[in-house]
């Protein structure tokens, strides 16, 4: 099967890459000592005191500069420990420099796995070389992790094969933040990594838990788009399961891709879900993938 993204246009890996060479950093100060960073790749979320900085996610190295300003901003203290929800490069490019500063890097193991060799996205149009020896995650689980650090109690979950097989979520406790990562994108088409394990069905498997987990007072982090609320994974859900039930039926009439990507199946979510690198023809052909 050929990439969905067309040959002529440019990967998403590159556009997104470019844009975080000159990409602003926002700082958004969140409860306790919990902040969020925007702008380079994935959310990043910063958890600061003396056992040293925590990182969820590394956002992309050509913003390093920014990142650094934006960390030295939060306060004095040693980046110390890296978690990455899942493995692609907008969340773990970054690896490597965090990790040369001191970061340990703890990861589903099926991240290490796809970051260790060469990997092709097809729907980006893209293949991964190995990442370097430091870039790779060495505290690996494959179901549940309790830490404890800066006063704070971080629960880690392992998604079945949701966005890609190597999917987790960071749940702070007692702040009842929860980081969901690419399990949630907040206002935009959700990229689905059918390569590395990645599902319509199992996004919305995902979605529906992160609806039943939280609470009307969680302060919801998704991979991308701005910080959200269970309203917010509501809404997420709902469009998911709307297009996929509308691409599913126009399927099982005989149409074929390019027939149910010319019906618009996602026209009513277009304005508001399509701005992003993922537009609504881009995700009715990854849909149409999945779907029986």
């Amino acid at each position: 099967m050929k990439p969905i993204a067309v040959a002529a246009l440019e990967s998403p890996v590159i556009t997104i890459r470019n844009a975080a060479a000159t990409a602003k950093i926002s700082v958004t100060k969140l409860r306790g000592n919990i902040s969020v960073l925007q702008g380079s790749g994935g959310n990043i979320v910063v958890l600061t005191g003396r056992d040293g900085k925590l990182l969820v996610d590394a956002g992309i190295t050509a913003s390093r500069p920014r990142i650094t300003e934006a960390l030295n901003s939060l306060s004095d203290d040693p980046v110390k420990h890296l978690i990455n929800t899942h493995w692609h490069f907008d969340h773990t490019d970054g690896n490597e420099w965090l990790n040369s500063i001191g970061a340990e890097i703890t990861a589903h193991e099926n991240a290490r796995k796809h970051l260790s060799v060469t990997t092709l996205v097809e729907d980006w149009n893209f293949t991964f070389p190995p990442a370097p020896a430091g870039a790779l995650p060495t505290k690996l689980f494959n179901s549940e992790q309790t830490l404890h650090l800066n006063g704070a109690t971080l629960a880690l979950k392992c998604y079945p094969p949701a966005h890609t097989d190597s999917d987790i979520s960071v749940h702070f406790t007692d702040a009842d933040i929860i980081d969901v990562a690419d399990t949630l994108w907040n206002g935009h088409f959700p990229f689905i990594d059918y390569s590395t394990g990645g599902s319509i069905d199992g996004m919305i498997r995902a979605a529906e838990a992160n609806v039943a987990k939280v609470t009307d007072k969680s302060i919801v982090i998704p991979g991308h788009g701005p910080i959200g609320n269970k309203s917010h994974l509501i809404e997420f859900r709902d469009m998911l399961v709307s297009v996929r039930d509308k691409v599913s039926t126009l399927k099982r009439e005989g149409k074929s891709r390019d027939e149910v990507v010319a019906a618009k199946p996602t026209a009513s979510y277009d304005a508001k879900w399509g701005g992003f690198v993922v537009d609504g023809d881009f995700f009715t052909r990854l849909v149409y993938k999945g779907v029986g």
